[in-house]
């Protein structure tokens, strides 16, 4: 059995260690309501602006004239896995690494695959691959702004212009509650109408200055608009994920207390019937004299 110095010791070691898990549960508390707001203004915003480019797309000619939604054999892809800068967020990171793994081995089986990691966490998985890696734009997080993701779509939509990939496809975590974010594995580029749009085809509408001017306006913005909402969804998260591991742990820690405490009080009973029994057995003997 331990002794009663190791079991203060254990005690000790592990009410701090809950403090600091109870401390980051309200700092990731805190972040999450920000971010929760951020995603939640975000997506009506984006859904109504990639619904009125479907609209536009399907009233006439289709993704013909659509530069960005032109589809090619797929040889090259550049897969986007957006992870966080920090762990202690369970299998927040984790799954996002194993779901852009399983669709190098899968979707992409074959494919020449090029990584643009957004997030410290997938940056220093993927540099130890054998795949190539764009190490330019995975700081994103360390400053989020609209500029920043930008410039991080920019590449991305450049790249597919250039034909230097022949698709790009998103791999990020879908903010549903504080408990619970999906995966999704969502093809970025080349893009394409959605199915519920098509069905607007009969819908005559009137554009100006012209079809052509309104798609070449509209299509970089909607782009844009998407891939920020992503890194959105998977900010938010983050902190809803960190935020659960945090409380998880929190709990740990006090079931843990209470066996320690239980320990160190059957330690501390055995020391002292242990100390008695030597006094009593001192005493006989010295009596036996």
């Amino acid at each position: 059995m331990a002794n009663l110095k190791e079991v203060k010791q254990r005690i000790n070691s592990v009410i701090s260690t809950q403090q600091i898990t109870k401390a980051m549960k309200m700092v990731s508390a805190a972040k999450l309501r920000r971010a929760q707001d951020k995603i939640v203004q975000m997506r009506p915003y984006s859904q109504k602006l990639t619904a009125l480019l479907n609209n536009v797309s399907a009233a006439s000619e289709g993704d013909s004239d659509i530069v960005f939604a032109a589809k090619r054999e797929v040889n090259k892809v550049l897969l986007i896995p957006v992870t966080s800068d920090k762990g202690l967020c369970g299998a927040f990171n984790t799954n996002i690494i194993k779901a852009t793994n399983l669709a190098i081995q899968g979707q992409f089986e074959g494919a020449e695959i090029t990584v643009l990691p957004l997030g410290k966490k997938a940056y220093e998985y993927f540099k130890k691959s054998k795949y190539q890696i764009i190490d330019t734009y995975f700081g994103v997080f360390q400053q989020l702004t609209f500029d920043a993701v930008k410039e991080a779509a920019a590449y991305a939509m450049d790249g597919f212009l250039a034909a230097d990939y022949d698709q790009v496809v998103l791999v990020f975590n879908e903010f549903k509650n504080v408990a619970t974010q999906v995966v999704r594995v969502e093809q970025f580029l080349p893009m394409s109408a959605k199915e519920e749009a098509l069905s607007t085809t009969e819908t005559d509408y009137l554009l100006e200055p012209s079809r052509a001017y309104i798609i070449e306006e509209l299509v970089p913005i909607a782009l844009r608009i998407q891939f920020y909402k992503a890194v959105l969804e998977s900010n938010a998260s983050e902190h809803g994920a960190r935020m659960t591991a945090m409380d998880k742990a929190t709990e740990n820690a006090g079931e843990l207390l209470k066996e320690l405490k239980l320990m160190y009080n059957r330690t501390r009973q055995a020391a002292i019937t242990n100390e008695i029994l030597e006094i009593v057995a001192g005493a006989n003997a010295l009596a036996g004299k």
